[in-house]
């Protein structure tokens, strides 16, 4: 278990391994996933649980989207919350591991001298009451691979070999002008700052644009990691980054390419499951009072709506 060493952690970084001597080895049942329907990184993992098949292998629990005080007694700190009660808030679950009434809590059994965020999403190994790994771009790549023995889809290679190289290199514009673009035109603190990222936004956004006029993925003709990384942000584009971070320029739907590529990814079997949008709006629009100070959440344009009609790119 963590928590040994005097020295703090500030995260989780081991891996599920199909070695079967190994710390955290390939065994079903074993590994719970902590998630967000409102975090876009924690959704990444819930939708490699769903393409890949491994619902039955990991389980996992999404917590509420509206953050609350985690410690009141020690301190003002906000985090992520599990319900009450299977009802309290729709796709929200109470822990069924630990009853654990927050995330600080799980980060508290594991590492007593925990440091870092309390962040979602967690990939936790029940057996050993541990967290395997905290940082979704190291848990997706594990359930690509680690898991295939339990997966339904153990031939589904979101990471294949002949396409690392382009999709490491997309993977690092997209997460720059728009994964984490878009927090930039959000939280800006001056014109100057807001100006340099939204055109840094749009211009990745036109890039995309260009690109999924000649080829239905982002990186070629197949499905991979890349998409999933976009997919998370595009989703949210116009009912959260477009109207609250002033990422307004365009619009997702004035993108036919990307628009039709959206829809695309959302229709893929279990896809369309990870997004909740109800949930998406409340975090966004909820905890931000400084941006919202209302807390005031906009009707629409309830974008996923449009996305269960048939769709498909030649």
């Amino acid at each position: 278990m963590a928590g040994t060493n005097e020295e703090p952690i500030t995260g989780f970084h081991d891996s599920i391994s199909r070695d079967p001597e190994s710390k955290y080895p390939a065994q079903p049942e074993r590994y719970h996933l902590y998630v967000a329907y409102a975090c876009p990184w924690a959704s990444r993992c819930l939708a490699y649980l769903k393409i890949k098949g491994l619902e039955k292998a990991i389980s996992f629990t999404s917590v509420k989207p509206i953050l609350e005080r985690t410690k009141p007694e020690v301190d003002n700190h906000m985090g992520w919350v599990f319900s009450a009660t299977e009802i309290e808030e729709p796709g929200a679950k109470p822990d069924p591991l630990y009853h654990a009434k927050t995330m600080r809590q799980l980060y508290d059994i594991a590492c007593p001298q925990y440091a870092g965020a309390y962040s979602v999403p967690v990939l936790w190994d029940a057996k050993r009451a541990a967290i395997v790994n905290n940082d979704s771009g190291e848990i997706i790549r594990m359930l690509n691979t680690e898991m295939n023995e339990f997966a339904t889809h153990p031939e589904v290679d979101l990471y294949p070999p002949y396409l690392q190289a382009r999709i490491d290199e997309t993977n690092e514009w997209i997460y720059t002008g728009i994964n984490k673009g878009v927090y930039k035109c959000g939280f800006a603190k001056d014109q100057e700052t807001y100006d340099q990222a939204v055109k840094l936004c749009f211009e990745s956004l036109d890039i995309c644009e260009t690109i999924l006029e000649k080829q239905r993925y982002i990186c070629g003709h197949q499905l991979t990691e890349a998409d999933v990384r976009l997919f998370v942000s595009l989703i949210r584009f116009d009912e959260v980054y477009a109207a609250l971070y002033n990422c307004n320029k365009k619009l997702l739907r004035e993108y036919p390419n990307l628009f039709d590529y959206t829809k695309d990814i959302y229709q893929i079997p279990g896809i369309s499951s990870t997004v909740k949008m109800v949930q998406i709006k409340k975090y966004y629009y909820k905890n931000y009072p400084d941006y919202n100070p209302m807390g005031i959440i906009p009707i629409g344009p309830n974008q996923t709506q449009k996305f269960f009609i048939k769709w498909a790119k030649m």
